[in-house]
């Protein structure tokens, strides 16, 4: 691997254009994901900088991501997120007969192995923003349920479900295993067959406990997707706020133009 030289005439500070360099490094192909960077010793004699030079240099790109401490063993670059593309017939009716809730049906199609693991179902009273986009009255509850996403065993998204309790009290929904297809196939085995949902994607720095959770590494950003069920009557039967961790998705959206 060719690291270069610091340009004295460069105006960029000389961590900076380690940190270039390195990131190159990646770019070309010739450090490649869970490949050990030189560590802050041999860019310090490589680049004759200050330790606290090449100190920031490596923080420069654990900031942005690229790559991750391992206490006693050094700076290696991140190994990458499976990468799933959400395609925007994710939900329909199709995944749901053949048993499958929506995030089967993706990683069936990306071909990674799915799981999920800390389920939390309770019963409560919404958010002020949950009980706006459900239309519901101020004293009433909800039923909550919140689970972490895995593929291949890597944490990749968080989501939590709220559901009116009158259409959810009494059904699978408030159990752990809701059963072939998920809470979509539970609703609409209540009545509320599905007619079309509404996405609101953002894009943020997660939180403390979002990061804990889906196991990011510093600088590494997430998607919100806040997305509103609606049945055949136009009544919203779910919003499901969902903090996927960025790298690991690709949002398809396949939208007619008529």
């Amino acid at each position: 691997m060719q690291l270069g030289e610091i340009d004295r005439q460069d105006g960029r500070p000389p961590y900076r254009q380690i940190a270039d360099h390195l990131r190159s490094a990646m770019d070309r192909g010739e450090l490649t994901a869970g490949d050990k960077l030189p560590s802050e010793a041999e860019l310090t004699r490589h680049y004759s900088v200050a330790r606290m030079t090449a100190r920031q240099a490596i923080q420069e790109l654990r900031t942005e991501g690229r790559v991750v401490a391992e206490h006693g063993r050094g700076v290696f670059v991140r190994m990458p997120a499976p990468v799933r593309r959400l395609a925007s017939d994710r939900f329909a009716r199709k995944h749901r007969e053949a048993g499958q809730a929506a995030f089967l049906a993706e990683a069936d199609k990306a071909g990674v192995r799915p799981s999920v693991d800390q389920i939390e179902i309770d019963r409560a009273t919404p958010p002020a923003d949950v009980r706006e986009r459900l239309r519901l009255s101020d004293d009433e509850r909800v039923a909550v349920r919140s689970r972490r996403y895995l593929a291949d065993d890597r944490p990749i998204e968080v989501a939590t479900s709220f559901l009116p309790l009158t259409v959810a009290e009494g059904t699978p929904i408030l159990e752990a295993n809701t059963g072939p297809g998920g809470i979509y196939a539970r609703l609409e085995e209540t009545g509320h067959v599905l007619d079309h949902f509404v996405e609101e994607v953002t894009a943020r720095m997660p939180t403390a406990d979002e990061r804990r959770r889906l196991e990011l590494p510093d600088g590494v950003p997430v998607l919100v997707v806040v997305r509103t069920a609606y049945d055949t009557a136009g009544v919203p039967v779910e919003v499901c706020d969902t903090v996927k961790a960025a790298p690991a998705y690709v949002l398809e959206y396949d939208i007619p133009a008529r």
